[in-house]
């Protein structure tokens, strides 16, 4: 007993066989096959669409700032936070709300793989001239007659604010007068100024 090594008695992981195991799974793989060919029906694999545009726009602030009674019996559509209706999950925040519908899930349940479709050189070509006349379109639509009415609008504002200065101005002007008619009173009545220390000459 004491010339055997303690590790090997110490030692209580159960050990795997993996070459065994290794070859189970590789004979119920093989019989999994054989079931499928004589049933005649092997399954195809799934073919999921190319990534695509949302083409909605995602409610993010309709229940922002509201509350909401929640009980036992209450709908999970209607708890807390956001609802997801194709995963049939409650997401608890904006982020994790937006991660999940852009996720990979959310995309597959939808019945699309996460793979976009390349664009060709006719197709970029196109979405160029969509957008060049959208911008020309913005473009002409900006009405002169409401350009000119903002104009006035800033002319109108520059003229209130200089009228503002130039009373700021003068209410400043009177009130140096009255405080130089004070310091010649106090003069006449034998003493130079307020609390001041210095000596006027």
């Amino acid at each position: 007993m004491a010339s055997s090594s303690g590790s090997s008695k110490n030692d209580f992981r159960r050990k795997w066989d993996k070459d065994e195991y290794e070859s189970l799974a590789q004979q119920r793989l093989a019989e999994e096959r054989e079931l499928e060919k004589r049933d005649g029906k092997m399954a195809p694999p799934v073919k999921r669409e190319l990534l695509r545009h949302r083409d909605y726009k995602v409610d993010l602030e309709s229940k922002l700032g509201k509350t909401i009674v929640i009980t036992k019996t209450t709908p999970q559509a209607e708890m807390g936070g956001y609802y997801c209706n194709v995963c049939d999950c409650v997401v608890k925040d904006s982020i994790n709300f937006l991660d999940h519908i852009n996720g990979k899930k959310h995309q597959r349940n939808l019945g699309m793989s996460m793979r976009v479709e390349r664009s060709s050189l006719d197709q970029v070509k196109k979405r160029f001239e969509v957008n060049k006349k959208k911008l020309e379109e913005k473009q002409k639509e900006y009405d002169f007659e409401e350009r000119m009415k903002e104009l006035r609008e800033e002319e109108e504002k520059a003229k209130a604010y200089k009228k503002e200065k130039q009373k700021e101005r003068k209410r400043r002007a009177e009130e140096d007068v009255d405080f130089e008619e004070d310091d010649e009173m106090a003069a006449v009545m034998g003493f130079s100024g307020f609390g001041s220390s210095k000596k006027s000459h």
